[in-house]
C-alpha cells in the first residue's frame, strides 16, 4: 500500500458518538473526508442533522441518530439503525462524554451513576455489540476518546476524569480480548480543545490554570486538530497497533 492510501477509509462505515458538535463533529466530518459514511449519534438530534447535511455536501454518506449513551436500550437502537441502513461498521469511535464540574463531597449517586453511564458503561457496551459483529464481518476498529485528565486528574473533574480512567483500563481489556476477532481498540486522550467542556465558566478555574502552566504549547487546541490521530487509528496506517493511546494535549503530559 502507497503511504497516500494509508490513511483511505473508502468503503468503510464509521459511527461517532456526541457527533453532533466539538470533537465529535471534527472526527466526523474527518473520517469522511478520508472517504468512510458516518453515523452521527448524539442526544441532541439536531446537531446530528446539521452535522449529517454537511457530510452529505461532501458526496460521502451519512445518517443522524438521537442517541443517549447512557442509556443502553438507545445504544442497541444506534446498532441497529446504522446496520439497516449501511450493513456493517467497521469503525466505532467513543466520543460521547458528559463532564461535572463538580467538588467529590458535592457529588450525589445520581450524578456519579450519571456520569459513568455515559462516559463508562455506555461506551462499553456499543463497543462490544458492534465488535461481535465486527468479528463476524472479518474485524474492525474501536477509538475511545478518554482524556490526559484519566491520568492527570484535577480537583473538580473528579467524576470525569476517574470515568474516563476506568474507560482507559476497558480499552486495554477490550483490546486484549478482541484481538483474536479481528478488532484493534485504541485511545485518543486530547488535553484541552475550543469545546463546550472549555468554554468560559465551564472548567474549573483552578484546573485551567493549573492546566496552563503545565503545557508545553501555550493554547487552546482547535477541534480539527484531533482529526490526525482519529485518522491514523481509523486506518490501516495504524494496522500493528492496538491497546495504544495517542495523546494530542499540547505537551501536558511531557
Amino acid at each position: 500500500m502507497s503511504n497516500a492510501n494509508l490513511f483511505d477509509l473508502t468503503g468503510k462505515v464509521a459511527i461517532v458518538t456526541g457527533g453532533g458538535r466539538g470533537l465529535g463533529k471534527a472526527i466526523a466530518l474527518g473520517l469522511a473526508g478520508a472517504g468512510a459514511d458516518v453515523v452521527v449519534a448524539s442526544r441532541k438530534i439536531e446537531n446530528c442533522e446539521e452535522a449529517a447535511r454537511e457530510i452529505e455536501a461532501t458526496g460521502r454518506r451519512a445518517l443522524a441518530v438521537g442517541c443517549h449513551l447512557g442509556r443502553p436500550d438507545q445504544i442497541d437502537a444506534l446498532v441497529a439503525s446504522a446496520h439497516d441502513a449501511f450493513g456493517r461498521v467497521d469503525i466505532v469511535v467513543n466520543n460521547a462524554a458528559l463532564s461535572p464540574g463538580t467538588l467529590l463531597h458535592e457529588s450525589s449517586p445520581l450524578l456519579f451513576e450519571k456520569t459513568y453511564a455515559t462516559n463508562t458503561l455506555g461506551p462499553m457496551l456499543l463497543a462490544s455489540r458492534c465488535a461481535e459483529r465486527m468479528r463476524d464481518a472479518g474485524g474492525g476498529v474501536i477509538i475511545n476518546v478518554v482524556t490526559t485528565g484519566a491520568f492527570r486528574p484535577g480537583a473538580g473533574l473528579g467524576l470525569y476524569c476517574s470515568s474516563k480512567a476506568a474507560l482507559h483500563a476497558l480499552t486495554l481489556v477490550m483490546a486484549k480480548e478482541w484481538a483474536t476477532w479481528g478488532v484493534r481498540v485504541n485511545e485518543i486522550a486530547p488535553g484541552p480543545f475550543l469545546t463546550d467542556m472549555m468554554a468560559p465558566g465551564a472548567a474549573n478555574p483552578e484546573f485551567t490554570a493549573r492546566m496552563y502552566d503545565s503545557m508545553l504549547i501555550k493554547r487552546i487546541a482547535d477541534p480539527t486538530e484531533i482529526v490526525g490521530a482519529a485518522l491514523y487509528l481509523a486506518s490501516d496506517a495504524s494496522g500493528f497497533a492496538t491497546g495504544t493511546t495517542v495523546t494530542v494535549d499540547g505537551g501536558i503530559s511531557a
